[in-house]
């Protein structure tokens, strides 16, 4: 517990002293339903459970620190959430538990006392007749009154009946109602695991992908989303926007790195350096977009997720005074917007 407090503390000390980090939702959530279930039952009765759930948060937290903008913050602090939920989950299952094996105890107890009192009664009224009838004494209006008294006694003890009876269903639903909750609780486990294993195995797909992307473009990360930039010269001749044969090689290994993607949506953008007009250069430039747009969609990539836009030479990234500058200037740029919430 002192490590997450520890944590905490270094990432707020960061926050102060000038880290720009933001907290991810999913860490801030994690850390509100670890607190919670340490302070409530969970701390007695799934103490396993809570400690798992304390472990977890303590790796999301160094995540944190470590990058404070990797997914795998997110991910670990989505796993922690979920096991701290599961520790409540196990602790009110716990204490059901408890209840129903108090309650059921306190009333066989208390039927047996009842019973045993009815019985003591029923045996002293016999009894008391048979003492009268041997003497001879009792007379019309003591053995009515011992009639009643036996008749009352009958017909208590088939109210008790009655009320075993209506006890025992109560007690049976009472158990059923718990077999469903521990049913719940497993189920519930399962669905954590599988979630778990899905994020991971994305995440696997993802960084996979970008390591192929690597190889084939310049990649970075800036605030529309991940930019995957290829040069101009790899996919076009100079003044035209017909794909030369190699670069459909080249298009396709990004299609295939790009295809755990597909839910992602993609701006391509095509910019020229500086030489010829301005209104010719922005023609090109949309022109070269279109074609790697529909190259795109002619691969499977979904039509309403890709747009294309033409730049011109609005947005230089080298010097247009150096044929080296002009170059890098002439490119296409395929960006992959960032998902919301993250």
């Amino acid at each position: 517990m002192k490590k997450i407090g520890s944590l905490i503390i270094v990432a707020c000390a960061a926050l102060l002293f000038g880290c720009a980090a933001t907290v991810p939702s999913e860490l801030t959530s994690a850390r509100l339903a670890y607190a919670h279930a340490n302070a409530g039952p969970a701390a007695q009765l799934a103490p396993v459970e809570l400690h798992k759930a304390h472990e977890a948060l303590a790796l999301a937290e160094k995540a944190f620190l470590e990058d404070a903008e990797s997914y795998q913050t997110r991910d670990l602090a989505y796993v922690a959430q979920r096991k701290a939920e599961m520790a409540e989950a196990q602790a009110s299952i716990a204490k059901e538990q408890n209840s129903a094996s108090r309650s059921d105890a306190n009333y066989q107890e208390t039927q047996g006392n009842i019973l045993q009192e009815k019985t003591r009664d029923l045996d002293q009224t016999r009894a008391d007749l048979a003492s009268s009838q041997q003497s001879g004494q009792a007379t019309a209006e003591q053995l009515a009154a011992e009639q009643k008294a036996r008749v009352e006694t009958e017909k208590e003890s088939r109210e008790q009946r009655v009320l075993i009876e209506e006890k025992t269903q109560d007690l049976d639903q009472a158990r059923s109602a718990l077999a469903l909750s521990q049913q719940s609780g497993q189920a519930t486990a399962e669905q954590l695991s599988a979630e778990q294993t899905a994020r991971l195995q994305a995440e696997k797909r993802a960084s996979d992908a970008q390591a192929a992307l690597a190889k084939l473009a310049a990649i970075k990360e800036d605030d529309r989303g991940m930019v995957i930039t290829l040069s101009g010269s790899v996919l076009f001749r100079s003044n035209e926007a017909m794909l030369m044969p190699g670069a459909e090689t080249t298009l396709d290994q990004v299609v295939d790195a790009l295809s755990t993607t597909t839910e992602r949506n993609i701006v391509v953008e095509g910019h020229t350096d500086s030489q010829g007009s301005d209104s010719y250069n922005l023609a090109l430039s949309q022109r070269r977009a279109d074609t790697v747009r529909s190259y795109l969609l002619h691969r499977g990539y979904p039509t309403a997720r890709v747009q294309a836009h033409g730049i011109g030479e609005a947005r230089p990234i080298a010097d247009n005074a150096t044929s080296e500058g002009r170059a890098n200037n002439r490119r296409v740029e395929m960006v992959l917007e960032r998902v919301a919430g993250q």
